[in-house]
C-alpha cells in the first residue's frame, strides 16, 4: 500500500513538475491529486525540492559518474594513444548519455526543462565543465607531443561542447525515437569532431 502511494505521489509530482517547472508546481496540488493528505506525504519527504530530487538525483548521478568513468579511462591509456583514441571516447561518452537519458526519459525532462530552482538546473553546464577540463589536459598533451600549441578562447571553448550537449538532449526532449536519435547523436558528433581536429590542426 505504501509503495503504490508513494509511486502515484511520484507520477502526480513529474506531471506537475513537467506542466509547470519547479518553481511552478504546488506541492499542495500534488498532495491533493495523489490523495493523500499533508501529514502522509511529509512521512516521504520533507519538501518539494526533496520530492523533485527523489525523482531525477539517481539519474543525474549516474550520468556523472558514467562520464567521469570514461574521462579516467581515458586518461589512463598511454599517453601516445590519445591522438587517437580521443575521437571514439568523446563519442562514445556522448552515445551512453543519450542512451540512458532515452531509457529515462521523464527524469531527463524534468532536469532539462523544470529544474531551474533547483541544485540540477546546471547538470548540462557541469557536464560541460567536465569535458572542457580533459580538453585542457588534452591540448597540453598534444603540445609536449609536437603539435602546434592553441590558445583556445575560452567563451568559444565553452559555446562549442555547451552546443554539443545541448543538441544531443534536444533529442530527448524531442521524444526522437532511439534508432533515429542514435544516429543523429552519431552524425553531429562527428559533424563537431571535424570542426575540433581542423581548428586544432589534428588528423
Amino acid at each position: 500500500m505504501a509503495e503504490n502511494t508513494l509511486n502515484k505521489i511520484h507520477e502526480i509530482a513529474a506531471s506537475e513538475f513537467l506542466e509547470k517547472g519547479f518553481r511552478g508546481a504546488s506541492l499542495r496540488e500534488i498532495v491533493k491529486k495523489a490523495g493523500v493528505t499533508t501529514g502522509a506525504f511529509y512521512g516521504y519527504y520533507k519538501s518539494k525540492e526533496e520530492l523533485f530530487s527523489a525523482l531525477v538525483k539517481p539519474h543525474v548521478q549516474y550520468v556523472s559518474g558514467l562520464f567521469a568513468s570514461l574521462i579516467e579511462q581515458f586518461k589512463n591509456l598511454p599517453k601516445e594513444e590519445w591522438a587517437e583514441k580521443m575521437d571514439y571516447f568523446s563519442k562514445q561518452g556522448l552515445i551512453d548519455i543519450y542512451t540512458y537519458a532515452w531509457k529515462n526519459k521523464e527524469a531527463f525532462r524534468l532536469i532539462l526543462n523544470a529544474s531551474e530552482g533547483t541544485e540540477f538546473e546546471n547538470f548540462v553546464h557541469e557536464l560541460v565543465e567536465q569535458e572542457v577540463e580533459i580538453t585542457h589536459i588534452f591540448y597540453k598533451e598534444m603540445e609536449n607531443q609536437g603539435y602546434e600549441p592553441y590558445a583556445f578562447n575560452p567563451m568559444m571553448e565553452h559555446m562549442i561542447i555547451s552546443g554539443e550537449f545541448s543538441a544531443i538532449l534536444e533529442l530527448i526532449i524531442h521524444d526522437i525515437p532511439f534508432e533515429e536519435g542514435l544516429e543523429c547523436a552519431r552524425k553531429l558528433h562527428d559533424f563537431y569532431e571535424a570542426g575540433w581536429k581542423s581548428i586544432l590542426g589534428l588528423k
